[in-house]
C-alpha cells in the first residue's frame, strides 16, 4: 500500500512481542524517549503488539510496567496477544495447561513466584490456585481489558494477523491471535497496512501488505520497535536486527 501514513503531528512507536524480557522493554522505552526527546508532535503513542508473558524469565515484572506505567507525554495501546489468551484461559479452566506449560507458560508461573517440581506439571487444577492467588487483581484488570486490535492512520495493529479477503468486522478473535501462513503468504491488500508481531523473523518483515515486527526477543535479546511518522518508517531495537 503505497503512501501509507499516520495522521499529521502524530509519532506511533509499536513494540513487538516482549515474552518476558522487561530489561529489554526498559532499554528500549529509554530509547524511545531519547527518540522523541525535542520532537514538536502533537501525539506520541505507544502500541504494544502483545505476548508479553509466557518464556522470557520477568512476564509478571513485564505486567506490573505496562499495567501502571505509560512514558511520560505518551499515550499506550496494549494489544492481547496469544500468549496472554493462553494465561487467562488457564486462569478459567486448568484443562488447558499442557498446552499453556508447553509454551511458555512456566516461566510465567515462575516469575509470579509460583515454585514447584515438574511432577506437579501433571497436577494443572492445584497449579491453577497457585497461581490464582498470586496474580494481583490489578494484572488480571489488565489482562482482561486487552483489545485485539487499533487502527491509527492506514495502519492496522493486531498480534497475529487477520484473514485476507475477510471485513475487520468478520474476523474472528482466534485468526488475529494466531494466524500463519494463510496470513504471511498472502499478497492480497488489506485495505491497511498490517502491522504484527507473533510470526519471529530475525530482521523487521516488511512486505508491501505488512511489517512483521517480532525478532525474538526472549532468545535473541533484539526487541524491535516500528516508528511511524507522516508517512515515513524506521525501526528502533536493543540488538543488532536491522
Amino acid at each position: 500500500m503505497a503512501g501509507a501514513s499516520v495522521p499529521p503531528g502524530f509519532r506511533v512507536y509499536a513494540i513487538g512481542d516482549i515474552h518476558g524480557r522487561l530489561d529489554l522493554l526498559s532499554r528500549l522505552h529509554q530509547m524511545i524517549l531519547e527518540d522523541a526527546q525535542g520532537a514538536a508532535l502533537d501525539a506520541r503513542i505507544l502500541v504494544y503488539l502483545g505476548d508479553y508473558v509466557d518464556r522470557g524469565p520477568e512476564s509478571a515484572g513485564v505486567i506490573d510496567l505496562l499495567s501502571q506505567q505509560t512514558l511520560p507525554g505518551f499515550s499506550a495501546i496494549h494489544l492481547m496477544g496469544n500468549h496472554e489468551d493462553f494465561m487467562l484461559r488457564f486462569l478459567d479452566d486448568d484443562s488447558s495447561g499442557s498446552g499453556w506449560f508447553a509454551n511458555g507458560g512456566v516461566a510465567t508461573m515462575r516469575s509470579y513466584g509460583v515454585d514447584f517440581d515438574y511432577g506437579e506439571l501433571l497436577e494443572p487444577d492445584r497449579l491453577q490456585d497457585r497461581l490464582s492467588r498470586r496474580v494481583p487483581s490489578r494484572h488480571l484488570e489488565f489482562l482482561r481489558g486487552l483489545p485485539l486490535s487499533r487502527v491509527i492512520g492506514d495502519y492496522l495493529f493486531v498480534h497475529a494477523g487477520i484473514r485476507p479477503g475477510l471485513a475487520m468486522e468478520l474476523q474472528s478473535p482466534a485468526d488475529l491471535l494466531w494466524i500463519r501462513g494463510d496470513f504471511l503468504n498472502s499478497v492480497l491488500e488489506h485495505g491497511k497496512i498490517v502491522v504484527h508481531g507473533h510470526t519471529i523473523t530475525d530482521h523487521p518483515d516488511v512486505r508491501p501488505n505488512r511489517i512483521g515486527i517480532d525478532t525474538g526477543a526472549f532468545a535473541t535479546g533484539r526487541l524491535t520497535c516500528l516508528v511511524l511518522e507522516s508517512d515515513s518508517r524506521r525501526f528502533l531495537h536493543t540488538g543488532t536486527a536491522g
